[in-house]
């Protein structure tokens, strides 16, 4: 970025600099090296030759902060995104443009509801909820990953059901291993989902249900799919 900001200044300031020598002091040290790369990707070597025309007049000289001696970890520090900031951008909204209302039967509530009562984590997530309980030494016994989508909001009790939120969705969240293998089955061997590739079932999964490692176990699903593997070709390189 700092090499970017150097090509900008010089095409700016060309008609004061065309033909001087001159110096160019930064707190930057990865500018000073840029230049003598051998191997810049494709950004820095338009960028290195544009600073080549001055090859000769130019001095790139490191100069250490009074207060910060090593400024390059702090400039790629981000900034909060408010709107007293100067590179304040507005956040996108997500309107809801419609609700989908889905029955779920006795026989599914009652088995997704006792895989919660089976698992410690599940269990206390779900007194927690019902309670709106904010007890941190219940919080505290939750695993490690479960307490923290629980501290980030992500989850919503609703009639004895967990549910997983994200910025557009609301699913189901599974513990019983079954009912996983169902939904893998249904998103990606059934008639309807036709062994689509495996970032569609993802997104395919992602609308219906959610579980610990759920990406994890779609990838790996796909992968030990036999259909899927004698269907596709092996890529083989091009000898000739």
């Amino acid at each position: 970025m700092e090499f970017l900001c150097l090509v900008w200044a010089l095409e700016k300031l060309n008609y004061y600099l065309d033909g001087t020598v001159f110096d160019v002091i930064t707190d930057c040290n990865a500018a000073k090296s840029l230049l003598k790369m051998k191997t810049p990707n494709r950004h820095m070597l338009r960028w290195k030759i544009a600073i080549h025309r001055y090859r000769g007049n130019i001095s790139i000289v490191h100069k250490y902060g009074n207060i910060h001696k090593d400024a390059d970890g702090i400039r790629r520090w981000a900034l909060e995104n408010t709107p007293e900031k100067p590179a304040w951008v507005p956040q996108q909204e997500h309107h809801i443009e419609g609700v989908c209302v889905t029955d779920i039967g006795t026989e599914l509530s009652n088995q997704v509801k006792e895989s919660y009562r089976m698992d410690r984590s599940c269990h206390i997530l779900c007194q927690l909820l019902m309670n709106d309980c904010k007890d941190p030494s219940l919080s505290s016994k939750l695993d490690k990953i479960w307490k923290k989508a629980y501290d980030e909001g992500t989850f919503h009790l609703l009639d004895g059901i967990l549910y997983h939120r994200t910025k557009c969705t609301c699913v189901m969240a599974l513990k019983d291993r079954t009912l996983v293998k169902t939904i893998l089955n249904e998103c990606h061997d059934s008639v309807a989902a036709g062994h689509l590739s495996e970032d569609r079932i993802l997104e395919r999964v992602k609308t219906c249900s959610w579980w610990l490692n759920w990406k994890k176990d779609v990838s790996e699903y796909c992968q030990t799919c036999d259909r899927c593997q004698t269907q596709t070709e092996p890529k083989v390189k091009n000898l000739e």
